[in-house]
């Protein structure tokens, strides 16, 4: 996959000696923690980013995703600035035939129809990936291509064949499934009859197999995930306009216990995605009494709400 983009001197900085510290065989605290701080929400892209800018191994997940076989997307990784402040930008940006108008806000919460797309576009995680076979109830919006949806076990079988640590591969497995059992409750289905349309496959597969890869690469077990933090409104999905939360963001929290917090915002926060990674990672709820701070990564969101749109990881000791 390709990359651009340069850091900024002191985000560099920070960057190596992190990296240092893993190179060495571990961070300074023979046992560390991540703090995932989703005051602004969580999504794949923005996780990825955020570890990413902690110092995981880019080589690996560009490996990872070389290796997967899935045609349709490149990955750009680039520092951006975002009110002010320089944040890591995760980008899947897929080929004209995979647009899932993503960036279109207006189309996205409900407000008429999508253009066309005219050329490449980045992606910030689907309400849904999945898509449940309807044969009487075709989907809301506009007209689109006919892929082969891929289902939960072609998603593990492409993961079991790449590139990457068995760690890595168990955890990607992992979230895929806690994203398919949440969709399959929510439509009422079996967890067999639940397929990744293949736009939502693309983009899901990337946003995983990059996060699962970084997460491992830092070695560190334990991860504090005190709340995370959603609007309100509705949105719109493969299947229509639904509210936000999403159903199957919803489906997670309430199965895993993830502690959501409602903002007076108009938007998805909160991607199924990310809270799927949510429920995969965290270890803890609660924040010890006091801490120091070993590394933060800051991560930058696609979509414009009136939040900070980053998610900081910190490495607390």
């Amino acid at each position: 996959m390709k990359e651009k983009g340069k850091q900024r001197p002191d985000a560099a900085k920070q960057k190596k000696k992190a990296a240092g510290k893993k190179a060495k065989g571990g961070w300074p605290s023979a046992a560390p923690a991540l703090y995932f701080e989703c005051s602004a929400g969580i999504s794949g892209d923005m996780a990825v980013a955020a570890l990413i800018d902690l110092g995981a191994d880019r080589a690996a997940i560009d490996r990872a995703l070389g290796s997967l076989g899935v045609e349709g997307f490149t990955t750009q990784i680039t520092q951006v600035s975002k009110h002010g402040l320089s944040v890591c930008d995760f980008a899947v940006v897929l080929d004209a035939e995979h647009e899932n108008h993503d960036h279109d806000m207006a189309y996205l919460h409900g407000a008429g129809s999508a253009e066309a797309p005219s050329h490449h576009h980045e992606h910030h995680d689907p309400p849904s990936p999945f898509d449940v076979p309807h044969h009487d109830h075709p989907a809301a919006g506009p007209a689109h291509h006919h892929h082969e949806a891929r289902g939960l076990a072609d998603i593990e079988a492409i993961i079991a064949r790449a590139d990457m640590a068995e760690g890595a591969k168990a955890l990607a497995q992992r979230i895929f499934f806690i994203l398919a059992d949440a969709e399959a409750a929510v439509h009422g289905t079996s967890i067999e009859k639940i397929h990744f349309h293949e736009v939502g496959a693309i983009d899901s597969i990337a946003d995983i197999v990059a996060f699962a890869v970084a997460f491992n690469s830092l070695g560190i077990e334990d991860v504090v995930i005190p709340q995370i933090s959603e609007g309100r409104g509705q949105v719109r999905c493969q299947h229509g306009i639904i509210p936000v939360p999403a159903p199957a963001t919803s489906q997670i929290a309430m199965k895993y216990g993830l502690d959501m917090a409602i903002l007076d915002v108009q938007g998805e926060l909160v991607t199924p995605t990310g809270a799927a990674i949510c429920a995969a990672v965290r270890t803890k709820r609660a924040l010890p009494a006091s801490f120091r701070i070993a590394a933060i990564g800051m991560g930058n969101g696609k979509r414009t709400y009136e939040t900070s749109g980053i998610l900081r990881v910190m490495v607390i000791e």
